[in-house]
């Protein structure tokens, strides 16, 4: 599939996920891991079609020198943009707490976490949760920082309410993001409270690493131009859609019908 086809799933199932519907968050780490190194890799073989004056590397040369860590790739990517100087118009890096910490788990995804229940099943000794991972660094970190006091207290009074009104009528049985036991109305409520406020954020967040790459392929591509061998695509266009301001990638909700 191509990236852009995988980010369009994988943003709006970003946004949706949540303790009550747990596989769309694998879905979600599925297509973002994949598409995330398909773009790395193709910024990392323009890199070298220019070097090499219009050549692409062999299958040897991707897999020896490229790889599928995301981290790894990353590091090259950046390594690219200080040497080819480039300039950036949204962020030049992703070197930030969270932002770092969505590459780990997509990375460690990639590379093992994508099995954990095959794993589960066979006896397997578990490495990571991904979804434990994602709610104790990425969602705790945007309600902290993000969600204003005003609404913390606004979620937990509706949680009580809620809790009140169904006292004794609504029967509650889920398991959070983290693995504790959501047992009555109030936790599940202040629960869905919590993953309503921070869904915008989480997709702000990702389309940020994904515009990071969007913005060094765009020149790449320019550059690999110049050699007029009319083998590079416009990649400008072809992921148009997430060249695009903050403000912009917090609010459009949907993203899977483009």
């Amino acid at each position: 599939m191509c990236p852009v086809r995988l980010y369009h799933s994988s943003i709006t199932q970003i946004r949706k996920a949540n303790y009550a519907t747990k596989g769309i968050y694998y879905q979600a780490f599925i297509c973002l891991s994949t598409g995330l190194e398909r773009i790395g890799k193709i910024c990392l073989i323009l890199d070298y079609y220019i070097n090499s004056n219009g050549e692409f590397p062999d299958l040897s040369y991707v897999k020896k020198n490229i790889g599928h860590d995301i981290k790894l790739i990353y590091e090259q990517s950046i390594a690219i943009a200080e040497k080819r100087s480039i300039d950036f118009n949204f962020m030049k890096d992703l070197n930030g707490e969270i932002h770092q910490d969505i590459l780990k788990i997509l990375s460690d995804f990639a590379k093992g976490d994508r099995y954990s229940n095959i794993n589960i099943i066979v006896g397997c000794e578990q490495k990571s949760d991904s979804i434990k991972r994602w709610y104790e660094n990425i969602d705790k970190f945007l309600y902290e920082m993000h969600v204003t006091e005003k609404k913390k207290r606004r979620i937990l009074q509706n949680a009580e309410i809620i809790d009140q009104i169904t006292n004794g009528i609504a029967l509650v049985r889920h398991i959070s993001e983290d693995g504790s036991i959501l047992g009555n109305v109030a936790s599940a409520s202040f629960q869905t409270g919590m993953y309503e406020a921070v869904a915008p954020y989480r997709q702000l967040y990702v389309l940020q690493v994904v515009r990071f790459w969007v913005e060094l392929i765009r020149a790449l591509q320019y550059e690999a131009m110049k050699l007029g061998k009319e083998d590079i695509p416009f990649f400008s266009e072809i992921f148009g859609l997430f060249y695009n301001s903050d403000q912009y990638f917090r609010s459009r909700k949907t993203w899977d019908n483009w």
